[in-house]
């Protein structure tokens, strides 16, 4: 099978190899799962300075990233592709990414990632090429990377073969819309604090069963919104 890709449209390459490059994601480009192509819009600009912005008509504050780098660095991607890929802008005006959305996206198998930059983008070339905008949070960064950078993490999380353990995405927080249980290792005590002794039981049904109670416990305790969407996805499956 092709590896999963990210084509990643930005003005600063240099910071992706620097982050994804390391752990987990490094090693599963290294081994052909994924691919993660940083492009620099810079290199697409027809302006002898290698201009990508300018000021904004009618006025305002800061620069606009200009409309033909970005759909140049874009055609450059997808020419040649059999089908179109997803192409996502990061702009905090889009959807705030979840498991459920990190999950849908898994199945694109290749995204093109915009970073944003200035006061924001060109909203003709947005109109053109974005299918899907698509928010960190419900705050403002001072560009698109670090946002790319996260949505890529979470979803080669979820691609077979970048996790060593293939249990581990289906235990975290959030896989199954509650927070995951309270995890221990060695030593068995630690500032006067004991491990539950539940879990060095090696009775599996009543460690899955512990685990269960801590997770809706902290799931309520931590993010009630959470375990309120919880019981009544529950109660309409029940």
């Amino acid at each position: 099978m092709d590896p999963f890709r990210f084509d990643i449209l930005t003005l600063f390459p240099d910071m992706f190899p620097a982050v994804l490059g390391e752990s987990i994601i490094g090693r599963a480009e290294e081994q052909g799962i994924l691919m993660i192509n940083p492009v620099n819009i810079r290199d697409f600009s027809k302006d002898r300075h290698k201009k990508t912005d300018d000021y904004p008509y009618g006025g305002g504050n800061g620069l606009v990233m200009l409309a033909q780098p970005i759909y140049d660095a874009w055609k450059h991607v997808t020419d040649g592709c059999d089908l179109r890929p997803m192409t996502i802008y990061l702009s905090p005006q889009g959807r705030v990414l979840d498991q459920q959305l990190v999950i849908r996206l898994t199945s694109e198998r290749h995204l093109v990632l915009l970073c944003g930059h200035y006061e924001g983008v060109d909203e003709r070339v947005l109109e053109e090429i974005v299918d899907m905008e698509v928010s960190i949070g419900d705050y403002v960064l001072t560009g698109g990377e670090i946002a790319a950078m996260v949505l890529v993490d979470a979803i080669a999380r979820q691609i077979p073969g970048v996790l060593s353990n293939i249990g581990s995405a289906a235990d975290e927080s959030h896989a199954n819309g509650l927070l995951e249980y309270p995890q221990y290792t060695r030593p068995r005590s630690f500032l006067g604090k004991e491990v539950p002794e539940v879990l060095l039981s090696g009775h599996h049904a009543n460690i899955d069963a512990w685990r269960t109670a801590r997770s809706l416990q902290r799931t309520r305790g931590k993010r009630p919104d959470l375990y309120e969407a919880y019981l009544q996805n529950r109660d309409k499956h029940d």
